[in-house]
């Protein structure tokens, strides 16, 4: 290799050796040639066009799908004391011409084109001016219909370089192409011809984890985690803009250095955003996909997937941009089922085409998160690579699974798959094994197969699974020609010869086990609390409830001094934060409480708990503040549930939300206008000597009276108003 090579890897960019395939890119690049680059994020991929940039006479192109990708890569070049230059939609007329003439003096080494950008014919007419070196394409699977972030203008890319100058060399470089992929970019560009460099996609260092996500407790899990994590770098994605303001609200609250990225936000802020976090004056952004691609911070020390991503290729690139630096990152998601079928429907609108791909990679990321295989092996396997054991550095490979000898299952796979000549999608083998009847069965005569209905016993669940670790397995494989059809392996017919055990394991049911954390959940918000806690809060609330005169339920009730027993606040700021608290009841009845949670923690050294609290990012409160504001003006009850477009249940429920989190509310102009001062007394008097404020019991204790539910639930409201805020 030329030693201006070496001298310049050195000097410009302060490496003293290549790493991987870098040297045989450059070199390959340097002889002219076309070139075909596959290579994980954080493996230095722009290295490999950035160097032989420098090196070759003339302007190389770089066509790159993100602005701010751009920005972030021209600053650190310049940083670095190299000429280059983007073109893009944010500049001014003033600004481009700049640009252009700096390219034509031959000043600029890269410039950077959005593809939409490429394909205006004053660009393509000053580009056929220039004096260009090669072209890069960077995020090469842009340009694949069957990729997770297919661009149509990425498919004009090889007719505009033809235009511009024919015999350019062009390097395509990607971080994701499963095998279809690769070849779809390679035709696309008639690259077929081109070398490839393919680097291993078995990032070692990276930890994968799958939780369930269940309805109540994923945030608490969330905050809980990256607190944890407290002053290391992580994203957070979310699928839409929406739930990435949300999220990113919620840590802030939860006193999180957090902010949000996503296309929405004004520009300004956007920048600002991601330059805090560059920067490292921010630690976490929650942000939709368009955040990071291109990002080169090496310290990413965790990613997290709060919603499902579309594909496998998008979570790889995602998780990807953790742990750049070669140190470990923790790559998590939470997933269930209804996750995927919520993506499925945004697909409905569009070509029927589109729509079957977008499902078939929907599918595999499903499989991913619900099998119980080394999470390694599957991602590898799904990019055309084979781990032949176990990493042991995944959540499968650190906890017991349910495993069973598959020999005989595999033997059905392989014999399903062989009977049907090799033309059929899962689904379809699927169906042939458990014998399911349908048109297509009599059309093609499956019906009448030997292996139509071995498999009737076992689920569809159990045989998809079966199926894809058959493929792992390396005993059947899939049609890169026909996508989503399976067909034999070199190994399949051996092992129909000379079957050997093979042990498969079953798949989570990812379903099951968030049905039961939320029936869990319900059955008992807080299970786990310290009962000799929980015990002396009930002897103190009573002594409490004697000296103020009023029954214990009225100071706090039960599941408020279970969440106490079980997060153990000590500070008035987190008593306040616990439900049916607030900060009202914390000044009128809190001190005595904090002293006993204080004295116990202290001879039981426990550690608190407080990180598992998760404070709202105040979502209703202006729901709150709104009924406030009406009840002070003396509105009727039914015309603000009708102002705020609720029922009446609903508002109640709002306003008992307020009281019992310590604020007084004043709604007695309503309660004379329902009930006479006989039947108030009547209520007072029950409450006051009830031992709970239990609706049903207080419905049975009063039945001679005739009173109504919600009758008795806005005296409810009045009495704790009036005595315990």
């Amino acid at each position: 290799m030329d030693i201006k090579i070496k001298e310049n890897l050195k000097k410009i960019f302060g490496f003293n050796q290549f790493r991987g395939n870098q040297e045989a890119i450059v070199d390959n690049i340097l002889q002219g040639n076309n070139t075909f680059v596959i290579m994980p994020t954080g493996a230095g991929k722009s290295l490999c066009y950035q160097l032989p940039a420098v090196t070759k006479e003339g302007t190389a192109i770089v066509i790159s799908p993100l602005i701010a990708l751009m920005k972030n890569q021209v600053d650190q070049l310049n940083a670095f004391g190299i000429n280059a230059h983007f073109l893009n939609s944010t500049l001014s007329k003033t600004e481009s011409n700049k640009v252009k003439k700096q390219v034509l003096s031959g000043a600029t080494k890269l410039l950077y084109v959005a593809p939409e950008s490429l394909t205006k014919e004053e660009n393509v007419e000053f580009l056929k001016t220039a004096q260009l070196s090669f072209v890069a394409i960077d995020e090469a699977h842009c340009i694949s219909e069957w990729g997770h972030d297919f661009r149509p203008e990425y498919r004009k890319i090889k007719s505009i370089i033809g235009q511009i100058g024919d015999s350019l060399p062009i390097i395509a470089l990607t971080a994701t192409a499963t095998p279809k992929v690769q070849q779809d970019i390679q035709r696309n560009l008639n690259m077929e011809e081109a070398d490839l460099f393919k680097s291993s996609f078995n990032r070692t260092n990276l930890f994968y984890e799958v939780r369930p996500k269940v309805k109540n407790d994923t945030k608490k899990h969330l905050i809980k985690y990256v607190k944890s994590q407290k002053g290391k770098s992580g994203i957070i994605y979310c699928l839409s803009r929406k739930k990435v303001e949300e999220i990113a609200e919620l840590l802030k609250v939860n006193g999180i250095n957090a902010a949000p990225y996503h296309a929405g936000l004004e520009a300004g802020t956007r920048v600002k955003n991601q330059d805090n976090f560059l920067n490292e004056e921010v630690d976490v952004v929650v942000a939709t996909i368009a955040f990071g691609m291109g990002i080169d911070k090496p310290d990413v020390r965790y990613v997290i997937h709060y919603d499902v991503p579309k594909s496998l290729e998008g979570y790889y690139q995602e998780t990807g941009r953790a742990g750049r630096d070669g140190l470990e990152g923790h790559c998590l998601m939470f997933y269930k089922y209804e996750d995927i079928v919520k993506l499925e429907k945004f697909n409905k609108d569009k070509p029927v085409n589109e729509r079957e791909n977008a499902k078939v990679l929907l599918q595999e990321m499903a499989a991913y998160a619900e099998s119980s295989v080394c999470r390694r092996r599957v991602l590898l396997h799904y990019f055309g690579e084979t781990l032949n054991e176990d990493c042991g550095f995944c959540d499968n490979c650190k906890k017991k699974r349910d495993s069973f000898d598959g020999k005989d299952d595999i033997l059905t796979a392989i014999e399903a798959v062989k009977e049907t000549n090799q033309r059929f999608n899962l689904e379809h083998i699927v169906k042939v094994i458990r014998g399911e009847q349908n048109e297509y069965m009599e059309s093609y005569h499956h019906n009448g197969l030997s292996v139509f209905g071995k498999g009737k016993n076992d689920s569809e669940r159990h045989w998809r699974s079966v199926l894809r670790q058959t493929m792992i397995n390396g005993l059947l494989e899939k049609d890169i020609e026909n996508y989503g059809v399976i067909r034999l392996s070199p190994s399949s017919e051996v092992f129909l010869k000379e079957p050997y055990a093979i042990t498969l394991t079953k798949d989570h049911d990812f379903e099951e086990m968030i049905e039961n954390d939320e029936a869990e959940e319900i059955a008992n918000i807080n299970k786990a609390y310290d009962e000799k806690l929980f015990e002396l809060l009930k002897v103190e609330r009573k002594k409490v409830a004697k000296t103020k005169g009023l029954p214990p339920y009225v100071i706090f009730q039960d599941p408020s001094l279970e969440e106490m027993a079980t997060v153990y606040p000590t500070t008035r700021e987190e008593l306040a934060q616990i439900n049916g608290v607030g900060m009202g009841k914390v000044i009128k009845f809190g001190a005595s409480f904090l002293k006993l949670i204080e004295t116990y923690v202290e001879e039981n050294d426990i550690i608190t708990a407080s990180d598992v609290v998760v404070k709202t990012a105040g979502t209703r409160s202006k729901v709150k503040i709104s009924i406030i504001q009406q009840v002070d003006r003396k509105i009727d009850l039914d015309e603000i549930a009708s102002n705020l477009n609720i029922d009446m249940a609903e508002l109640l429920q709002e306003i008992e939300q307020i009281i019992y989190s310590g604020t007084k509310l004043n709604i007695n102009y309503y309660i004379h206008n329902i009930m006479d001062e006989e039947r108030e007394d009547t209520l007072h008097d029950y409450f006051m000597t009830a031992e709970t404020d239990n609706i049903r019991e207080a419905l049975e204790e009063l039945e001679d009276e005739d009173f109504g539910e919600e009758e008795i639930r806005v005296y409810r409201i009045k009495f704790i108003s009036d005595h315990a805020n």
